[in-house]
């Protein structure tokens, strides 16, 4: 068999022609339709690209954005204190990745003789569990203490804060001040330690942090219920449930966000190789009076609009990967890296979408008469 016969070629009116000669001309011959069409489809490939590699690890730095409005769960006693076992089992039900803060609480006077609820709290662990709050100051040491923005008004001196309970008073540093616009403006918190030496009260209250969504929220409830029945234990519902709509919702917004682009994208398409096809009616008209056959004039067309997709896919990614880095490094603090996973996909939908786009034009192709257009009718 000859070299000749197995390669590429095209036999027009007898001249031979590579079939990637016929592209290649053929779109350098029509520049603005070709980078009109390259320019969309790079569009689609980039913007698919950039929500498909966010939506990889859409829930992850969702769920890490809802850790820092604080505890999704809350373990009561029933009885006096949660027990210091109690509080071990409900972490290792909880998980290694949680955060667990264990709350006292009493209301004590200060020095205006005023009520004021008093919280003996871990501050490390706070500062962990609640990143919502607008602290100035934490505080470091045992005697010290947080104020809250309306607990400030109750005291007569901030920098030596006199509380007494039952009796026994204990004098306390204001190191900072807190506002959150809830209950916790209200409150006085200082270290546990420093609250059940003066106290002698045990934690009652813990808020627990569960990482994951609402599935793994429900399961650890279910294991502290069984587990602990003598605890009450109850999720943050506007919490963990907010959470799990927006998860939803956000990933509802991307399909439909991809299928939007792919629709604009092929309307775009399909106007520009519409316009092309009656551009070049003469064209392909003498290629089928010189002995091109229908399906070799549909192929040629079909081949130029998927060599366009492909093009825009290798751009589109390149850029698209870029803007998902961007994305994720301003609103999530975290980059999102480029994932080779996602090409396939949008290599798929941009041939998708160029095939279909071509395939109104193919119509026109079939109803060329060579004769009447090449008689300039």
């Amino acid at each position: 068999m000859s070299m000749a016969s197995t390669s590429p070629t095209k036999r027009i009116g007898g001249t031979k022609i590579s079939l990637p000669q016929m592209l290649l001309r053929s779109l350098a011959h029509r520049r603005a339709r070709s980078f009109s069409a390259l320019a969309a489809l790079t569009v689609s490939a980039a913007v698919a690209t950039a929500l498909l590699t966010l939506y990889a690890d859409l829930d992850a730095k969702l769920h890490r954005e809802f850790r820092s409005f604080g505890a999704n769960v809350i373990v009561t006693a029933t009885s006096d204190a949660v027990t210091p076992d109690e509080i071990t089992q409900v972490q290792d039900i909880a998980g290694t990745n949680s955060l667990t803060a264990p709350i006292a609480y009493v209301i004590a006077t200060t020095d205006r003789k005023t009520p004021v609820v008093v919280a003996g709290v871990d501050f490390a662990t706070m500062q962990k569990l609640d990143k919502w709050w607008k602290v100035n100051e934490w505080p470091t040491q045992q005697n010290q203490a947080l104020l809250g923005q309306r607990a400030a008004g109750f005291i007569a001196n901030e920098h030596d804060v006199t509380l007494t309970y039952a009796g026994q008073p204990v004098t306390l540093h204001g190191a900072g001040r807190l506002s959150t616009g809830g209950d916790e403006d209200s409150r006085v918190y200082m270290p546990l330690a420093a609250f059940e030496s003066w106290t002698g009260v045990q934690p009652r209250v813990l808020e627990i942090q569960v990482p994951g969504g609402a599935e793994r929220v429900n399961a650890v409830l279910s294991q502290l219920r069984h587990d602990l029945p003598q605890l009450h234990s109850e999720p943050v519902r506007q919490l963990v449930a907010g959470e799990s709509r927006i998860v939803d919702k956000t990933h509802a917004l991307m399909y439909g966000s991809v299928l939007l682009i792919a629709l604009t994208v092929a309307v775009s398409v399909l106007a520009t190789l519409s316009a092309s096809v009656l551009e070049r009616r003469r064209d392909f008209a003498l290629m089928k009076a010189l002995g091109g056959s229908q399906n070799q004039l549909f192929a040629h067309f079909l081949l130029e609009a998927l060599a366009i997709a492909t093009a825009g896919v290798v751009a589109g990614y390149i850029l698209g990967s870029a803007l998902a880095w961007t994305i994720g490094e301003v609103n999530f603090g975290t980059a999102t890296w480029p994932r080779l996973s996602v090409l396939p996909l949008v290599l798929v939908l941009n041939l998708v979408i160029a095939a279909c786009a071509a395939l109104f034009p193919a119509r026109v192709l079939r109803g060329l008469q060579p004769a009447a257009l090449l008689k300039g009718e």
